[in-house]
């Protein structure tokens, strides 16, 4: 440890953003909206997980197309160079530019790509219509509910301006839907190609592009395996 007077400071310091959200003190709706602000972050933290435990192709495009929805807004940041509302009250942002909001694009990129993915590539394989179709819209409602709430955080929380979290959620949007076919009639028919390479068989990546709705599809091969055991299970012991 260096002895007392002999700390140096030659540069400035600056904290790292990632999760770093300012909210008026005493403020409890601010408090509130500042924590679903992080919702990117949570995001990612998900799809993460699911890479490393599902190892999907699908879901790895997914992220892929997050990841260039990110990189299209710093490229439309720096072009437009339209500065923050209220010249900028937050000390300790990514960037000093605000058009378009790239908390707004990430979430309703995410929103809006999900909800082509539910309705359009899920297809329902039981007998449960209603309730198969029920948890859809109910899922598909709270997806746009928590695009809508992170946007409105950004303004409230005076990250950016109406218009600047507007054109992030249509910007988000389009390249969500265009990602979506994009992914369904170019990468989707590769799919089965990428998942036979030798480096895919080896971190076990695989591909459910062809399976309409892998939950139930899961659920159904988990619980026959399960019995299946149990009954050789049974056999042994008698």
């Amino acid at each position: 440890m260096a002895a007392d007077g002999q700390c140096s400071l030659p540069a400035s310091w600056r904290p790292v953003t990632l999760t770093h959200v300012e909210y008026p003190a005493g403020d409890l709706s601010g408090h509130l909206l500042a924590y679903l602000s992080l919702g990117p972050v949570f995001v990612i933290v998900g799809f993460v997980t699911l890479i490393i435990f599902k190892r999907e192709l699908h879901t790895i495009s997914f992220l892929g197309g997050l990841a260039l929805n990110e990189g299209v807004n710093w490229l439309m940041k720096h072009v437009i160079k339209e500065p923050r509302p209220c010249g900028d009250p937050h000390a300790t942002v990514g960037t000093k530019y605000g058009m378009p909001s790239s908390h707004s694009q990430f979430m309703w990129f995410f929103s809006v790509y999900s909800f082509l993915f539910l309705y359009l590539r899920m297809h329902q394989t039981n007998n449960a219509r209603f309730l198969d179709l029920l948890w859809r819209h109910v899922l598909s409602l709270g997806l746009l509910t928590a695009a809508f709430l992170v946007s409105y955080s950004r303004v409230y929380l005076l990250y950016h301006t109406w218009s600047q979290v507007v054109y992030g959620g249509v910007a988000g949007s389009l390249m969500a839907i265009a990602w979506f076919v994009f992914t369904q009639e170019v990468l989707t028919p590769l799919f089965p190609r990428i998942a036979s390479w030798p480096i895919s068989e080896f971190f076990l990546i695989r591909d459910t592009s062809l399976i309409p709705n892998v939950l139930w599809f899961e659920y159904t091969v988990t619980r026959a395996e399960a019995r299946n055991r149990q009954r050789k299970l049974g056999t042994k012991l008698q």
